[in-house]
Formats: C-alpha cells, structure tokens, sequence
C-alpha cells in the first residue's frame, strides 16, 4: 500500500512538473534574455559600451555586491525564481532595422530568450518591437527615445527612458530659464538674444522626430526656427549642411546627431567660425565618452541633454557607488546611454523577480504593475513605473555642458534642472580658437 501511494505521488508531481513549464523555470539555473545593440558599423563604440553596462548590471544581480544600495546588489540570482541567473545573448544589428527584426526572431525561436532589451536606434528598436508584439514576449526597451514608440498600442513594448519631447520641452526650460535669469551663473538673457534657431538633425526615425518636435516647442515657447536640416549620419562631409546654418545667423544651434557625424559637424563648423550663443545636442553622440575624448577643449560650453552624469554623485549616493563600479572596470564614467543600460537590465531583474515565473504573461503582468523607487536608481527619476502605453511616467532629463577646468581637464556639469545644477553655466557659447 505504501509503495503505491508513493507511485501515485511520483505520477502526479511529474504530471504537474510536465503542465507547468513555466513554474518549472523559477528553479532554473540561468533566465535568457536577448539583448539587441549596434556592436558594429558606425555605432560599434556606443554599442560596446552599452554591452558593457549591461554585463556589468547583470553581475550585480547575478553576484552579490557589497557597498552598493540596490536591493539586487544583495540578491545573488533572482530570488522570485530560486535564485536563477540572468544570461544575456546579445546581437549585433549593425544599425539596420530589418537585421534588428531578424535577429529578434531568431532569439525568440532559436535561443528561447524570455524577453528582449535594446536595440539603441529608434529605427531598429521599431521593428524589434514589432517581432516581439507578433510572438507576444515582452521587450523592454532601456534608450531609444523616439515618441512614437509608445504611441502604437502594443501591449508587450515598455520603454523605461523619457522620450525627446520630455527632453525638448527641457531644452526650451532651460532657454527660458536664460530669459528669466535662472540659470546657475548668468544674469537674464535679452529674449531677443536668444530667439533665432536652427537644427540640424540625423534623417532616420530617431532624428526626425527630434526635428518635428523642436519646431512645435519653438512655436510653443515663441522662438522663431530659422532654418532646419535633415542630414544622412553616414555622409563623409556635411560642409553644405554646416554652411546653411551658419548663413541663416542664428542665436542657437541645435543637434541630433551620432557620434561620428557630431564629431564631424563640430569640426566642420569650427573651421567655418561659426558663432552662436547657445550650443545644444540632443544627447547620442554628444554624450557618449568619445565625444570629450576626440574634440577636447573643442566641447567647452557645448551643452548635451542626457538622463546621467557623474556630478550626480554630489547628489546621490548610488549613481556614485555604480559610476565608480563602471569606470573602475572600463576607465569611463557611465553616460547617460550606459547609465540607461543600466536601469535597462534592473528593471528586467525585478521584473522577473516581481513575476517569480518566466511565462510572457506572468512577465507581462509584472512590468504592468513594477513600480521601481527612484532611491534604487542611477537616475535622477522619481522611479520606474510604466502607464497603459508602456512608457515610464517617472523619469526625468539633465542637461549638462561641457566645462574646460582651470587644469586642462574637460568636465560635463549639470545646468539643468537648475535645483540640481553643479556648476556656472558658460554663457555665451565661447566658440572656437
């Protein structure tokens, strides 16, 4: 009788183990999720270092991390799965949108990943997502900032960074904040000083947008855009770009730009003198650290929007103790592309942690309802916390400018917001010698 009863127990624990896949997974050793970047072409140098964050981000909840104040620094694996560790499967798409689409596809069928993260370009992280829609698993998106993104009705997109209208509307703060004299430094700025600008914007869809939303902020905030671009980030040279917008005179010079182009525009411009007052770029290859590193004492007062810099440090204990982790390892302070990465791969962490199951529906559940406290981040945000559209409605932007100390040493500083500012703001743009 006894041996029959432990029959029947035997049949009916692996008929539940068998019904139960996902259940199964919490005692798995290791939880997959693919992770899309540019790790070649023109976008290798940002896709490396966004790989590195990731990686580095994943050691923390894989390993346990004394003197760093995350909850999943203590963790040592996913506690909500039995202590599973995260393993990530990255995958170049080279900055090509139907690559990216390919690659989703061939993560989710051929390497069983549970859920995605990426892909950098809004363009790439388009058509990603779409992959990732049509298989019903979830992506979480760490960094790509195009508004329409979260405006499709996809019920397995998440998108943790704010997109370019939060950091536009940042942008037209911080000019109006000149007019008004609020600004760290500067004593109030004639409008008229101020009001003419021009853009010049990479054509894909991450640009673009840019584009369209700096003409209804100017409009908005009554500004006057005097000349506006759309440019290949890819051309060889931008001279006929550069000459247009240093003919149309203007007071403010606005970019969208990678790194390459950034890096070329700028030396373009310098060799033509051009002289605003204000130099702004909509983060990208104006944060990234090759940026300081090429051009030098060229970026002085070069102001960048960004979600991390490493003056946050003044300000918050955590985005110190994860610098400090990063730049111990790879010799560069975290941006705020890295810095997204970062948050990227902890909000997936809890999130699985939350779900305490790998099924995409459990998992689906879990990022409707995450509500990650802003003392856990790297960030300046309030926290992560996703509305019916998939976007983080607690994040937040900075804008730092580059600053020449007294030393020879370039530093990015925060001007705004201005409750956060570290140092003077340089105004007006000093130009080039």
């Amino acid at each position: 009788m006894r041996s029959r009863w432990c029959g029947l127990i035997l049949v009916v624990s692996v008929f539940f183990l068998l019904s139960h896949p996902f259940t199964l997974g919490a005692a798995e050793k290791e939880v997959k999720i693919g992770v899309l970047y540019p790790l070649s072409g023109a976008l290798a140098t940002i896709g490396r270092d966004l790989q590195r964050a990731a990686e580095m981000t994943a050691d923390l909840v894989n390993n346990k991390t004394p003197g760093v104040d995350m909850l999943m620094a203590q963790w040592g694996g996913i506690p909500g799965l039995g202590g599973a560790k995260i393993k990530l499967i990255f995958a170049d798409h080279r900055g090509e949108p139907d690559r990216g689409a390919d690659l989703a596809k061939r993560l989710i069928q051929d390497d069983k990943v549970v859920g995605l993260m990426g892909a950098y370009q809004s363009s790439v992280t388009k058509t990603v997502s779409a992959v990732a829609e049509r298989y019903g698993i979830p992506m979480i998106n760490d960094s790509s900032t195009s508004p329409d993104l979260t405006r499709r009705g996809f019920k397995w997109f998440w998108r943790c960074t704010p997109h370019d209208e939060y950091f536009n509307k940042d942008l037209f703060e911080l000019l109006k904040g000149l007019t008004e004299g609020k600004v760290k430094g500067v004593n109030a700025v004639p409008k008229d000083q101020l009001k003419n600008l021009v853009y010049a914007c990479e054509n894909t869809e991450w640009g673009s947008s840019v584009a369209k939303n700096l003409e209804v902020f100017a409009k908005e905030y009554g500004f006057h855009i005097v000349k506006g671009i759309l440019y290949d980030s890819k051309a060889p040279d931008l001279t006929s770009e550069a000459q247009a917008l240093v003919a149309a005179k203007p007071d403010c010079m606005l970019f969208a730009s990678y790194l390459a182009d950034s890096i070329l525009m700028i030396r373009t411009l310098k060799g033509m003198k051009a002289s605003p007052r204000f130099f702004w770029g909509q983060d990208a290859g104006f944060e990234m650290a090759d940026f300081p590193k090429t051009l030098g004492a060229d970026t002085n007062g070069i102001l960048t929007r960004t979600v991390f810099i490493a003056k946050l440090a003044k300000v918050k204990k955590i985005a110190g103790q994860v610098n400090e982790l990063y730049k111990k390892k790879y010799g560069d302070d975290l941006t705020g592309a890295t810095g997204r990465s970062v948050v990227g791969v902890q909000t997936w962490a809890y999130v699985l942690n939350r779900a305490k199951s790998t099924d995409p529906k459990a998992i689906q559940k879990a990022c409707n309802e995450i509500d990650i406290p802003g003392y856990e981040l790297v960030m300046p945000w309030d926290g992560v916390k996703f509305d019916t559209t998939g976007q983080n409605i607690k994040g937040r932007g900075l804008i730092g400018q580059y600053q020449l100390t007294k030393e020879g040493k370039i530093d990015l500083e925060i001007i705004y917001p201005f409750d956060l500012a570290t140092a003077n703001m340089i105004y007006p743009f000093p130009g080039w010698k």
